[in-house]
């Protein structure tokens, strides 16, 4: 099998469950950080509201967001 190298902006081996649903905060700040995109970060979004909810967590993406609308100016 060969595996296409275009991407279509979503990153399907590390979705917003792995980022945020791993075992330790360290990981989550991790997996936050290495955000590429605001495509993603909505999806993370989504997802943290949709299944925990956690401020700290929501917080965080926001500042990832902050920061991804500032490299695009």
């Amino acid at each position: 099998m060969e595996q296409s190298t275009i991407s279509d902006g979503s990153d399907d081996e590390f979705p917003p469950e792995k980022r945020l649903e791993a075992p330790n905060y360290r990981l989550i700040k991790a997996g936050i950080a290495t955000i590429p995109d605001m495509e993603t970060l909505q999806e993370c979004v989504a997802y943290e509201n949709a299944h925990q909810n956690r401020t700290q967590i929501l917080r965080r993406l926001k500042w990832k967001a902050e920061e991804l609308r500032e490299d695009e100016e």
